[in-house]
């Protein structure tokens, strides 16, 4: 049984590759949940003033979501999610500071330590310019007002967490394949990923 995680930033396309991998796997999918984030959308008007409460929220949602994956069904081999929890910790060192930081770092250790880790991550990248594109296509409204600077921050970001990533990590360039569009290439992909997990 194998917990692949396919993760990077905003725009990349991980929940379409997590829906295509869990699909070929016959596996369990895990999607992050975004919209029902109360916070979100006064967190990218203003960061400074909602930052705590969003990124606390998502920490719980995720907490929740990842307790349920490791009493995964014995009916299901694998686990496909389209985040790994540790982003949550991630994402909160870019946009708090202080004490706020502090406590959320606290309680975040504190969760962290209940959950196992993943199997496998695969780490899709892709620059700021193709990530902006397809935010807009996707047509949010709450993510409209993203700049390239916060999405070069959150890019850095991954690259240094996976670089002293004690998970298995492969880095699949997102801008050189198109595995939504392309079934050659996400064919390839998907048995790319097979084998760096280990499955048959």
């Amino acid at each position: 049984m194998a917990t692949i995680v396919v993760e990077g930033p905003i725009g990349v396309g991980k929940t379409s590759l997590a829906r295509y991998l869990a699909e070929d796997l016959g596996a369990r999918l895990l999607v992050e949940v975004v919209e029902e984030n109360p916070f979100l959308a006064q967190f990218y008007e203003d960061p400074r003033r909602y930052a705590f409460q969003t990124e606390t929220f998502f920490l719980l949602s995720r907490f929740r979501q990842h307790s349920e994956l490791a009493q995964a069904s014995m009916f299901q081999r694998h686990t496909v999610a389209d985040y790994v929890f540790d982003k949550t910790f991630l994402f909160a060192s870019l946009t708090l500071e202080g004490a706020e930081f502090e406590l959320y770092s606290d309680l975040f250790h504190q969760l962290r330590s209940r959950l196992p880790s993943p199997d496998l991550i695969v780490y899709l990248r892709a620059e700021p310019r193709l990530l902006l594109e397809r935010i807009a296509k996707r047509g949010r409204p709450f993510e409209v007002d993203i700049q390239a600077s916060y999405l070069e921050r959150i890019s850095a970001a991954y690259d240094d967490y996976f670089a002293h990533s004690s998970v298995p990590v492969r880095t699949v360039d997102a801008e050189a394949i198109d595995f939504v569009v392309n079934e050659d290439e996400r064919a390839s992909l998907l048995r790319d990923i097979r084998g760096w997990a280990g499955i048959a």
